[in-house]
C-alpha cells in the first residue's frame, strides 16, 4: 500500500514509472534503463528496506532522469520520499523537503553540484559536500561543469514556472 505523498510534493509533476512511454521503443527502452539505473542507486543504500513506489519527473532518454521514490526505510529517521539524479552526472539523492517538484529538484542537484565542481577547482577540501565518486581534479571538475551548464541552460530553463515560489 502507497502511503499519501509528503504533503509537500506536486505529484501532477510526476509520472509512474511504470508508464514511461518514450517517442520511440528504443526511448521508452533508454528511459526505462534511466529508471532502472535511478532504483539501483536507491536500493544500495541499507536505509532503504524497500522501494514502494517510482516516478519519472524529467528526463532525456539515454541522458540523464530526475526521479521521485517513496521508499520503506530499513532505519529511523530516514525520509519515505527521495529524489534521485542518475544519466550521464554523477548519481545522487535528495530529500523533498526542499523540492516539492522535479524542477526544483534539479535545481537543488545543481546547486549542491556546483559546490563540489566549486571546491575542486580551488583545490578546497569535499570531504562534507555531495559524494562525487571520482577524484576532485580539475579536469574532472571541469567535465562536470560543462553538463551542469548543458542542464541549467538547456534543460531546468524550460521549466522556469515551476521554480518560481
Amino acid at each position: 500500500m502507497t502511503m499519501a505523498p509528503h504533503s509537500a510534493l506536486d505529484m501532477t509533476k510526476v509520472t509512474p514509472a511504470t508508464e514511461l512511454i518514450g517517442d520511440d521503443d528504443q526511448e521508452t527502452q533508454d528511459l526505462m534503463a534511466l529508471a532502472r539505473k535511478a532504483t539501483d542507486f536507491l536500493s544500495s543504500f541499507r536505509w532503504v528496506r524497500s522501494i514502494k513506489a517510482t516516478y519519472e519527473g524529467i528526463s532525456i532518454a539515454g541522458v540523464f532522469g530526475v526521479f521521485l521514490f517513496d521508499i520503506e526505510p530499513s532505519e529511523a529517521g530516514v525520509d519515505e520520499w527521495l529524489w534521485v539524479v542518475v544519466g550521464d552526472v554523477p548519481s545522487a539523492y535528495l530529500v523533498a523537503d526542499d523540492a516539492p517538484n522535479p524542477a526544483k529538484a534539479l535545481r537543488v542537484y545543481l546547486d549542491v553540484m556546483q559546490r563540489w565542481v566549486d571546491a575542486a577547482q580551488a583545490g578546497t577540501p569535499v570531504v562534507d559536500l555531495i559524494p562525487v565518486h571520482v577524484p576532485p581534479t580539475k579536469e574532472a571538475a571541469a567535465q562536470l561543469q560543462s553538463r551542469l551548464v548543458f542542464l541549467r541552460d538547456k534543460v531546468l530553463s524550460e521549466y522556469a514556472p515551476d521554480l518560481l515560489d
